[in-house]
């Protein structure tokens, strides 16, 4: 996997992103990505080439293997890596319809039409709700793999010995022997550490988020109401053709008749 084509695109976020976004993707990458690529490949990389049992019976060590490993550890961090940090990607792909709607707007009605956005990459209307949505994704991710990887081995833990019983083709109960388990016990407890430091990162940014929300919306209730915007730059032009509006007063009368930001 090339990681570092997920980090390009990821990194853009970073313009988007609120003070916890910033920490959290640098620890994603820090402590999740590089430690799986670095170290945590190399651990688990092992992992049934030296799982041995003490049978003969063909087939027997590859079934308890695969009885108490359904999924690879390692594969599993990979899935929840692309999981968690996919959801930032709707960001950019808002802000890049924004660009082009403007781009259109501008290309349509002129250079001296008034903006759809103020900043396209301001968190107003559509786009704050496309950035909760990604946080919401993202922490029903993490606990949900948290939720898998404690499952399927009942723990974080990683026990020495793991029997196999009432398997076929094994005959009996066999004992079977993790290779390294210390070592991969230390890893797995590191990358839950990382996935619950992430998990408490993005709480605190839904937190921020909503509450820079409603202390707007209070800001904006107590402030004089402005005089309503809703013509648009169509609508002047009219007016320019019909003769109603002077030459000389056009610049000032176009930003009086400037369009309402649209949410979106």
């Amino acid at each position: 996997m090339d990681w570092k084509t997920l980090q390009a695109l990821l990194s853009g976020v970073n313009k988007y992103s609120t003070a916890f976004g910033r920490i959290w993707l640098s620890v994603v990458f820090v402590f999740r990505v590089l430690v799986y690529v670095v170290a945590a490949e190399r651990v688990w990389g092992d992992e049934q080439k030296d799982f041995d049992c003490n049978t003969k019976q063909p087939g027997c060590t590859n079934v308890c293997y695969d009885n108490f490993f359904p999924i690879s550890n390692i594969r599993l961090w990979a899935l929840q890596l692309i999981f968690v940090t996919c959801p930032s990607l709707l960001v950019i792909l808002h802000v890049a319809y924004r660009e082009e709607r403007e781009r259109r707007h501008r290309q349509k009605h002129g250079d001296q039409c008034a903006k759809l956005y103020a900043d396209a990459g301001k968190k107003h209307g559509g786009l704050w709700w496309t950035y909760l949505c990604s946080l919401v994704f993202k922490l029903v991710i993490e606990f949900l793999f948290l939720y898998v990887l404690h499952t399927l081995w009942h723990g974080f833990g990683m026990p020495r010995l793991v029997q196999c019983a009432n398997v076929a083709p094994c005959p009996n109960v066999v004992d079977c022997y993790i290779a390294r388990p210390t070592e991969k016990k230390v890893f797995t407890y590191f990358m839950v550490g990382a996935s619950a430091v992430c998990i408490v990162l993005t709480i605190c940014e839904i937190c921020y988020l909503i509450f820079h929300r409603v202390l707007r919306g209070i800001t904006q209730n107590k402030a004089p109401k402005s005089r309503s915007r809703a013509s648009t730059c169509r609508c002047h032009h009219k007016l320019v053709e019909a003769g109603e509006l002077g030459s000389d007063s056009g610049d000032d009368k176009r930003h009086a008749s400037a369009p309402t930001m649209t949410p979106i």
